[in-house]
């Protein structure tokens, strides 16, 4: 994650995906559905997803009613939930719910609920701050012989 707006995200497992923002698209792609969706990075009011929240664009106190959050199983002992609220009804999720180490006030984890009932976790490991990450980073090439979709919504 770089601010405000840039981040990459590659996952391997349990297949290859890759979500990734310059910071103006938004690049999300599935090597084994051959598709490239891109949308447009949301501004300002509209910045309320939980990943645009992770890269500066969102703005807490606007777009969120927080409240004290359930520290999930797991978590590190001493670990801090902060839920949040969207303000404004999203279509991807309900609520999130950030996961926070006391004293460095360091990031650890994020759940997310959607309005299907369905959870997502992240784990945060290894995080480096301010490592003056290349803009290049976060640039995305479509491949050649995918198809690409364009989400005119937004997310």
């Amino acid at each position: 994650i770089k601010k405000p707006g840039k981040m990459r995200w590659e996952y391997t497992s349990p297949e290859v995906k890759q979500f990734i923002s310059d910071g103006v698209k938004v690049y999300s792609y599935i090597p084994a559905d051959k598709q490239v969706i891109v949308g447009t990075v949301p501004q300002d009011d509209a910045a309320s997803t939980p990943a645009l929240f992770l890269t500066g664009k969102g703005d807490l106190t606007r777009d969120f009613t927080p409240s004290t959050g359930e520290v999930p199983a797991g978590a590190a002992p001493g670990t801090t939930a902060l839920k949040l609220v969207p303000r404004k009804a999203q279509p991807d999720y309900d609520w999130l719910v950030l996961l926070v180490e006391p004293g460095a006030l360091t990031l650890r984890g994020m759940v997310t609920s959607d309005s299907q009932g369905g959870t997502s976790v992240f784990s945060f490991t290894n995080l480096k701050e301010n490592v003056g990450l290349s803009d290049g980073q976060f640039t995305f090439r479509i491949p050649r012989g995918v198809d690409v979709i364009t989400d005119s919504g937004g997310r």
